[in-house]
């Protein structure tokens, strides 16, 4: 420690250049990179080892030792202090390989770069050759047996789920219990018709009775401009319009003959008994109660009022009130038609 008021030494020449090696030399030594083709150096511009090669005899070291020697002096002993390693390095350079940074310790590293690089001197590096590939015809097979597998269990996947799709489906609509059932019953032609003579066309069902004033009218004309929509599309099926009375007592063959002309051509009218009538009624749930009678002996029929979906199964698949429109109830029914797939078949 220089005491107060003591004069600082002066250093010498020498000691002041022997600093400055010191300085240079410990800057140098992080950067003794490898010059080979590869990456590019952020520091110098050149390319640089990617495994930070530390050799002594390093192109890129010599390099810049050769440059920075002649900064300091080029000639003497500054050169020698540039080059901490001068004796004895020449032995892994000569070879022109790379031992990496930390030479034998990692011997993994060492052995591909020695095998994937070359030294600068030697050109364009080449890639470790690849080891034996298969025949094209071998990969090939193999790729169509893998993919052939995978499809194979897709579709037995898919088959069991629409399985069991369909299962469930007609277990939901065996417990909704609507339409179960067959009926015994005469059409507008005096013809006695039953369930079963519906199975395997599509059906709209309406029931209703003749002397209704307006709501049953409505409803038979709304029916019969859907399936003359339905119609208009000549890859569709036909469906079958079909109008059951709740009043069997007014009802008769020849009153359901004369109410059906007015409507489309396909109307099918269905009459029968009381009990008939009932018995039906019920299978699809429908409401049905006459009202006080006048003077005239004239009643009016409560009912329910609804047009229902049948498919080609016999079995019920959905309903339209009165707000739907004959444009919407058109397009419901082909939605069905289009995604149908028989749930006994």
């Amino acid at each position: 420690m220089r005491r107060l008021g003591e004069v600082e030494p002066k250093v010498s020449a020498g000691r002041r250049t022997r600093k400055f090696a010191r300085m240079l030399r410990s800057f140098v030594s992080p950067s003794l990179w490898h010059v080979v083709p590869g990456q590019t150096s952020h520091l110098w511009g050149r390319r640089r080892c990617p495994f930070l090669c530390k050799q002594a005899r390093c192109r890129f070291q010599a390099a810049w030792h050769s440059r920075l020697a002649s900064l300091v002096g080029g000639t003497g002993w500054q050169a020698s202090l540039l080059n901490p390693l001068g004796k004895g390095a020449s032995g892994s350079a000569a070879q022109g390989t790379c031992l990496g940074a930390r030479g034998a310790s990692h011997p993994s590293r060492t052995q591909r770069h020695a095998a994937g690089w070359r030294s600068f001197s030697q050109g364009t590096p080449q890639s470790p050759s690849p080891g034996p590939r298969l025949p094209f015809k071998t990969r090939l097979l193999i790729t169509a047996l893998f993919g052939g597998g995978i499809l194979a269990g897709w579709l037995y996947l898919r088959k069991e789920k629409l399985r069991q799709e369909k299962l469930r489906r007609v277990e939901e609509l065996r417990k909704l219990a609507l339409g179960q059932g067959d009926f015994r019953l005469l059409d507008h032609t005096g013809r006695p018709r039953s369930k079963a003579d519906l199975r395997g066309s599509w059906v709209l069902l309406y029931f209703g009775f003749t002397h209704c004033p307006d709501i049953c009218p409505e409803e038979l004309e709304k029916m019969s401009r859907v399936v003359e929509l339905l119609d208009g599309k000549s890859h569709l099926p036909r469906v079958q319009p079909v109008f059951i009375t709740v009043d069997p007592e007014r009802d008769d063959v020849p009153a359901m003959a004369k109410y059906v002309r007015d409507f489309h051509p396909r109307l099918l009218g269905l009459t029968g008994t009381p009990e008939q009538v009932r018995e039906v009624g019920r299978a699809f749930r429908v409401y049905a109660s006459a009202g006080p009678r006048d003077e005239d002996g004239d009643y009016i029929v409560d009912h329910t009022v609804i047009i229902y979906l049948l498919s080609p199964d016999g079995l019920f698949l959905d309903y339209y009130n009165r707000n739907k429109t004959e444009a919407q109830i058109a397009k419901s029914v082909q939605g069905h038609i289009d995604t149908y797939q028989s749930l006994f078949g």
